[in-house]
């Protein structure tokens, strides 16, 4: 994991602030600005990150509720998400209050949490750094698509490599999640970070390799941009074929017919 947790909720904090920037950038008309997204406005976004904020300090709370909770939505998942942008929409012109204090309880939460602790969520429970990293990786991901919405230029800083980090341990995920297994084959990943530092994982002599700037893998594994827009090496078999499945979010696969075009090398 990249970093300790003190660090990791300011690394948090300071992606939801320059976040909150974006949205202000875009006045007082930007909530109504639709994504790239179908059918979701920069208001819906936000207010996904606001909801799920506030699932994931219930299930920090309390776990056997939420718990008992979850075994409903799972039921009924596309039930669920109807009523969770009900909900967001309900809120009206509180919607960026609301998601700033949510934001701030969360944050207050995973800092006073047990770091053994596990909280249950709708895939495997977390601990607490692997919730917030999970939160950063959503309003990063998130936040893209309303830069996108406003024709924003969002400058990426380093904090992008606990999305990174996310996008390789996600790597059996993304095969799972299309009813495969992952290939033994080891693949090496190194990146450069906006600051110029490299980012590594993996076994360095690996044959398989994927290399270039920490931004692209990040706005691939996150399903923001396609492979061929990028400007990521893949080396090897395996290497591209990960990139054609990688999903670092939860739920069904995103991208079923992901153009693998100039991938490989």
């Amino acid at each position: 994991m990249a970093g300790d947790l003190r660090t990791l909720l300011a690394d948090l904090k300071a992606e939801s602030d320059d976040l909150d920037h974006v949205v202000a950038s875009g006045g007082p008309d930007a909530p109504a600005t639709p994504t790239p997204a179908v059918g979701w406005s920069v208001g819906d976004t936000i207010g996904h990150l606001w909801f799920f904020d506030r699932q994931g300090r219930r299930a920090l709370d309390n776990p056997e509720a939420f718990a008992r909770d979850r075994d409903a939505v799972l039921a009924d998942p596309q039930r669920f998400m109807a009523d969770h942008l009900r909900q967001i929409r309900r809120l009206g012109e509180s919607l960026l209050f609301a998601w700033r204090e949510e934001r701030r309880l969360l944050i207050d939460t995973l800092e006073a949490a047990d770091p053994s602790t596990r909280a249950p969520w709708y895939g495997p429970s977390m601990s607490p750094m692997s919730f917030a990293t999970a939160r950063l990786m959503e309003t990063w991901a998130h936040g893209q698509d309303v830069a996108d919405a406003l024709g924003v230029h969002r400058p990426p800083t380093d904090r992008i490599r606990h999305v990174a980090y996310l996008g390789v341990l996600t790597r059996g995920f993304s095969y799972e999640i299309h009813g495969r297994t992952a290939p033994d084959t080891p693949v090496h990943v190194a990146l450069t970070l906006p600051s110029g530092q490299p980012w590594t994982s993996g076994d360095p002599s690996a044959t398989d390799r994927i290399e270039g700037p920490a931004l692209d893998f990040c706005l691939l594994v996150t399903q923001r941009r396609l492979a061929d827009d990028l400007a990521l090496r893949m080396t090897g078999e395996a290497a591209v074929e990960w990139m054609s499945l990688a999903q670092v979010f939860a739920g069904p696969p995103s991208f079923t017919d992901r153009s693998r075009k100039g991938l490989g090398r």
